[in-house]
Order: C-alpha cells, then structure tokens, then sequence
C-alpha cells in the first residue's frame, strides 16, 4: 500500500513539473511579446493625436462649422465595438470586459455588437445579441487596413443613422499587474474644446470645403482610435496572460514542495515499516 502511495505521488510530482514547465514558457513568451506591443503603442500614439489636432483646428478656423458626425440625437440604437482576447489563460481578463460590454447593452437603448476576438464573437452569438459583423473573428489577425475598413464601415453607418451612438469597449493597459476595461465613445464626436482664436488669426483654405475635408478625415481618425485600442488591449492581454502563468508557476512550486514532503513521509513510513518486519522475524 504503502508503496502504491509513493508511486502516484511521484506521478504527481511529475505532472505538476510538466505543467509548471508549461506556464513557464507561456510566461516567458507573454513578456516577450509584451514589449513589443508596448513599443507599438507608443509609436501610434502622436497618429491618432495628430488627427484629432487637425479636426479641432479646421473647427475652430471655421465660423457656423457643422458635420453629421458631431450630430448629437436621441440614442435609439447604440453600436458598440468590444475588444477580447482569441485565447483565455488571462485570468479575468475577457470576463472583465464582457462585463462592462454587457453593462452598456443593459443600459437604456438596445444595442448591436462589433466583436473583434474570438471569445466576444463567442459570448455575443450565445447570448444572442445582434452581430453587426463577424467577419474579424480573430483579434490576432486584424490589421491597420482592417481598421481602416472598420473605421469607414462604421462612419457610413453612423452617417445613415444605422445606429445613433458609436462606443468602443477595450482594456487600458495600466501596468503590467495592471489592467483596466475601459469605454470610449467615439461617435458623435465631441465639439473641439479649444475656444476660437480672437483678432487676427491665418487664413486657410480647404478644398473643396472645410466641412468636406473634416468629415473625409473622420475615418480615419475612428480608424486610428481602433487600432489604438487594440494595441492597449493586446499589451493588456499579455500583460494579464504573464500575471496568470506567473501565478500558476507559483503555485505549482509550491504544489511540488507538498508533494515531494509527503512522499518522503511516504518513504520514511516505508522503511520504517520494513525495519520492523525485520526485527519482529528477527525475534522469532
């Protein structure tokens, strides 16, 4: 019996070796990919900046400025576009923003889904929300162009009062024990805060009008924030990815030194039965 015992906790110890070798390479390619992501973010960032820029200065250059896509209206159908992960070992990472995700739909007007990954496209089919498109299923695979393509799909529908109000649902990355789901409305678009220029201000001259030119950098800018969200979502998942193996590491260590103080239990309870056998034949 006693030797049963000690095989199936040295089985034991093997397995929980096998996994921890496991999370810890997972571990290691998370932060490996963590960094990179990181440095992408921190590229794109002075894009979409620099967009927005241009949008307050044609507003502000510009007396009685009006675009369709600062259209403020009653909100009776919401779109919102929820950034999650292809894959789970991310600890609460896709469950934290299918939370905020289900908050909004759950609040006031109805809403219909943009899912990018494969688990929202997954969570949003089974609770039977309507799927605007499901044709970026893998958030792994979506590119500055796809984003693009997103980006004038979703002005056109705003444009054509498919839906009244555009949020996007994805996680900030804080830090890297840190991540927050976060929403961001993108349409409308909010009226520039920069007060207009008093006195003597320069001339510019859009062609073929400054309304025209706002509304055709609209797009793009959608498109830069996109894409800005997915790299903060990416950077999260890694970073929460990292945090889970971390821990799962950990806790298979500490598994091991369990396991291998009861089998040297089991051992010394072996041989001390066997010495007792001896001695007891001994006697007789």
């Amino acid at each position: 019996m006693a030797g049963a015992s000690m095989k199936d906790i040295k089985l034991r110890i093997k397995s929980v070796e096998s996994t921890m070798q496991i999370t810890k390479a997972m571990e290691l390619v998370a932060s490996s990919k963590l960094r990179r992501a990181k440095e992408r973010q921190e590229r794109l960032r002075p894009y979409f900046t620099g967009l927005k820029a241009t949008l307050d200065q044609i507003e502000c250059a510009t007396n009685d400025f009006s675009s369709p896509y600062q259209q403020e209206r009653e909100v009776r159908k919401r779109l919102l576009i929820v950034i999650a992960g292809d894959r789970g070992l991310a600890g609460g990472y896709n469950a934290n923003i299918f939370k905020a995700a289900s908050a909004l739909c759950e609040d006031g007007a109805p809403a219909c889904v943009l899912p990018i990954g494969k688990r929202a496209v997954e969570f949003f089919t089974r609770k039977g929300y309507e799927v605007l498109s499901g044709e970026f299923a893998e958030a792994a695979d979506v590119s500055i162009p796809d984003c693009f393509t997103i980006g004038k799909m979703v002005a056109k529908g705003f444009v054509e009062r498919q839906y009244d109000e555009v949020t996007i649902v994805y996680t900030r990355f804080v830090s890297m024990l840190t991540q927050t789901p976060d929403t961001v409305r993108l349409l409308p678009l909010e009226s520039a805060e920069l007060q207009r220029e008093t006195g003597v201000r320069p001339l510019v001259l859009y062609e073929p009008s400054p309304a025209a030119v706002y509304d055709a950098i609209v797009p793009n800018y959608l498109a830069g924030m996109l894409y800005g969200a997915m790299c903060e979502s990416v950077a999260s998942e890694l970073g929460a990815r990292r945090t889970a193996m971390d821990a799962a590491s950990k806790n298979a260590a500490e598994m091991i030194d369990d396991l291998s103080l009861r089998y040297n239990r089991a051992r010394q309870g072996a041989i001390t039965q066997e010495i007792t056998e001896i001695v007891a034949g001994a006697e007789h």
